[in-house]
């Protein structure tokens, strides 16, 4: 009679970890998201209230992709003449890991002059880890800035998807393709 209760109770501590096992790898591969709020929230935050015009191009951008489970904060400068160039420098926000450094630069080509000082506010979509970053997203982007403007584009790579938003002063204005490669540490190497 006695041994009924102590082998129960050992066929429920051999289910524990067992269980455990499957709600872990019923979440790997899964990461947080953020809502569309807290989105809104962090570019009010980065950018000021003064860029009304961000919460319309966020609110596009979550009805086009979706929630993003990352996101960047940063600065670049662009100049172009026909042939561009592109460096920029950010901070990359990702549930649970800790917030990182992170810098981008990148070459383009096409019918585009100009320079431009742009914040950058980057939503990521699909990033399974902040290591997977650290590549190229090739595009193409379209630029009208006379003193100040506001503009997105997407980029895709390994089926990460990132969506810049710009809101830059300069003068700027043309078509181009090119890409956005990111890494660890600042280079002036743009290729």
């Amino acid at each position: 009679m006695h041994r009924l209760p102590t082998l129960l109770a050992l066929l429920w501590l051999a289910a524990i970890p067992a269980a455990a096992d499957e709600l872990q790898s019923q979440t790997q591969g899964q990461t947080e998201t953020y809502k569309e709020q807290e989105i809104l929230a962090s570019v009010e935050n980065f950018f000021g209230q003064g860029a009304a015009n961000l919460a319309d191009v966020v609110r596009k951008v979550f009805k086009e992709q979706g929630e993003p489970n990352a996101y960047i904060t940063g600065e670049e400068i662009a100049g172009a003449l026909a042939v561009g160039l592109r460096y920029g420098k950010g901070t990359l926000h990702m549930k649970p890991y800790l917030e990182q450094p992170v810098y981008w630069q990148g070459p383009s080509i096409g019918f585009d002059i100009g320079l431009n000082v742009s914040k950058v506010f980057v939503l990521i979509y699909d990033l399974p880890d902040p290591e997977a970053l650290y590549q190229r997203f090739p595009g193409i982007e379209g630029s009208l800035y006379f003193v100040g403007g506001v503009g997105v584009n997407y980029l895709q790579s390994d089926g990460v998807v990132i969506a810049p938003i710009r809101f830059g002063a300069g003068w700027r204005q043309g078509l181009s393709a090119g890409y956005m490669d990111f890494t660890k540490h600042s280079n002036l190497n743009p290729f």
